[in-house]
Parts: structure tokens; sequence; C-alpha cells
């Protein structure tokens, strides 16, 4: 979205995007439905328009009259642009001496992998072989219980639960098992809550007593506190997969239609922050593992808990943290709060450079895998 886009002008334009919404949400092929810029001809217009994000563009005249998007709603143009979507998180089928070792950090600190320590049993059409999978996610960051001020760590819903078998109490484990994290040895807490709502994929993880935690993020710094996400702020992250990256808001307008799996279902969440890739510091801002990353703005400040991207790895989206933190009745911890003693270098049994990707033996969780699909021009 334009940086010169005037505030009058996005007033004007949330009340009809949110009125439509569902409707191209519904129709064949739809994936996601914002507000931006029109691009006409691969050029920025600089022409604010409801942008309708399908899997696949096709000719208007290769679709049903019933499935072709209006170029125009309520006096406001519309865009569709071809974007696949997927949550961010990563999963690997369990083999008996076959596990990827990456750094196991002796205190928790926002940017490390993380993962349940259940496996999870997947059948073909989820996976191409049936059989016994582990998941890995990202810690994002080290929060407080709002009602009882025990220590926590923040991530997403899908990286903790999972599917629809998650129970409150189910141990996580640091580095994650497909990262060659011990589910027996490398305990670090217990699910505390978990919401996926229209809002919000996220988490707490109580953390086991003697466990010793940071309120930092991993090659990022002290957290400074929270802020609201605006268009065109500059952001980073670090993820347990792409390592720190940069980007930039392009909204807080995103409505995503989501398919969980695993009995969860598709889900649609609303007003979630959409952030373009720097592609001058970042070839992209997040890829599969990275899910429950905090977002930060360039002052340490957290935005957002990022949750899902685009296969191309030109666009993220993170749920706005103020919502995430209130739903899950949660508070940043910043670095005050910090137990002692400092933190000691990461431990692991070979070198992983604390921004250097894990290797590629992870398969990310994509959804609408099921091929081409209809899609809206």
């Amino acid at each position: 979205m334009s940086r010169s886009t005037r505030p009058e002008e996005l007033a004007a334009i949330r009340p009809v995007k949110e009125a439509i919404e569902d409707e191209l949400l519904a129709r064949p092929g739809v994936v996601g439905v914002d507000i931006g810029d029109k691009v006409s001809g691969g050029e920025n217009t600089g022409e604010p328009s409801i942008l309708v994000f399908v899997r696949q563009k096709k000719p208007r005249e290769a679709l049903p009259p019933e499935d072709v998007i209006p170029p125009e709603v309520n006096g406001v143009k519309t865009d569709v642009q071809e974007l696949v979507i997927e949550l961010q998180s990563a999963r690997q089928l369990l083999v008996p001496g076959r596990q990827v070792d990456t750094a196991a950090y002796p205190r928790l600190a926002g940017g490390i992998s993380m993962g349940p320590a259940r496996s999870v049993r997947l059948e073909p059409s989820a996976v191409e072989a049936a059989g016994e999978y582990v998941f890995v996610g990202t810690l994002g960051a080290m929060v407080g219980d709002r009602a009882t001020g025990a220590t926590m760590a923040l991530t997403n819903f899908h990286v903790a639960c999972v599917n629809d078998g998650w129970t409150v109490g189910d141990r996580m484990v640091q580095p994650a098992r497909p990262d060659g994290g011990d589910a027996a040895t490398q305990q670090f807490g217990s699910l505390a809550r978990a919401v996926l709502s229209e809002h919000t994929d996220g988490a707490v993880v109580t953390v086991d007593a003697g466990r010793h935690w940071d309120s930092t993020v991993i090659g990022i710094g002290d957290v400074a506190g929270s802020a609201a996400a605006r268009l065109g702020m500059a952001v980073q992250k670090r993820g347990r997969t792409t390592g720190r990256t940069f980007g930039t808001v392009a909204s807080t307008e995103a409505t995503l239609n989501l398919d969980y799996g695993d009995g969860l279902g598709t889900r649609t969440l609303r007003r979630q922050v959409r952030i373009t890739t720097d592609t001058a510091r970042s070839p992209r801002f997040s890829e599969g593992g990275d899910s429950g990353s905090a977002v930060l703005d360039m002052d340490r400040n957290v935005v957002g808990l990022l949750f899902a991207g685009s296969m191309d790895g030109s666009t993220t989206f993170a749920n706005p943290i103020a919502v995430a933190l209130e739903e899950l009745g949660a508070e940043l911890l910043s670095q005050r709060d910090t137990a002692p003693p400092p933190s000691p270098a990461p431990a692991s049994t070979s070198p992983a450079p604390a921004e250097v990707p894990a290797p590629a033996i992870t398969i990310s969780v994509v959804v609408n895998t099921g091929g081409p699909a209809p899609g809206s021009a």
C-alpha cells in the first residue's frame, strides 16, 4: 500500500471490503482479500483498491460468470493477484536414526526452534507417505501470564497444537524434534493455552521451574515492548528457518482463508498484518519453520506474530500482537524481567550459526495442496 494513501481513503474502502470479502472468499480459488495499490501491466498505479488473492489467476473467459471478480465494488476498483499462501510451520516424517541436529539453547529466547514432543499420525492424501510426523516452528518471544505472572513462551496454535488432538499440558521440546530435539530429555514446558480465532493463531507454553530464559530475540536484541503495525513500517524477524530477515508493512487489513487440516478445517482470519519482503536485504521474509516468530519494528517493539506466508517468499502474514496477547491472556516481557544469570553461547553437537537456516530436510506444511484449483480473474 502506498505510503501516500490518505487515512480518509482507507476509511472509505474498509467497510466496502469488509462487506464483500466473505462473498469473494466463497468463490473457487480465492484465498484472501485485502486493501492495497492496484497493479496494472506490472506497474503500481498508486490507486487504492480491493485486492483479491487467488491460487491461480485465469483469463476471464475461462471462468463461469458467477466466479468472475467484478472490476469494481461500490465505486472501489478490484485487483486480482495470484498468491499461494501456506501456514509456515514445517514437518518431518519420523524415521529412526535420521534426525536434523541444530542448536539447543540452555536459555530460552525468541527466534529459536521449538515444537511438540508428541508425533502425529498422518495418512495420504495429507502426506505422500503414511507415518508418524513431528513438527517444528519458532518460539517468538517470552511472555507473562496476566493472571498468575507465570513465565511463558509465545508461538502459534498450529506450531504447538498441530491438530485437534492437542490437550492442555502437552509437552514442548527445544530444539524441535525435526531439528534433533530429544522428546525425553529436551522438554522445556507445557502447553497452557491456545487460540485459533478470527484474529489469532497463537499459543503460550509455561516454562519449567529452573529453566533459564531471556526476553530477547536472538540476533536482534532485547524486546523493548510492543507497538501497532503501521503502513510503510520497516519490520524484522528472526525465525528458525530463515534467520533474521527484513520487510515492510503493506497492510493491516488482510483477510485470509487457510486450510489448517488435521481435523481443524478451513479458518478465516481477519484484519491481519501483511508484510512484503525487503528484497534488498532478504531474499524472502519467511519460510516453513518460521511460524511463531515475533515480528518487530526497528526499535525492537513487537508488532505481530508470524503465522503464514506466500510460497514465492514475497509476502508474509502476522497476527496483530495486541489482539494476540489479549486473546491469550499474556503480556510481553522486557529485558528488565529476564531471569539471571547472563546467557551462555548455544550448545550444539555440530556448528549451527544463529543466522544460518536449518538443513532442508523439513517439508513445509502447505495449505490448499490439492493441485491447481479454479481461480478468479
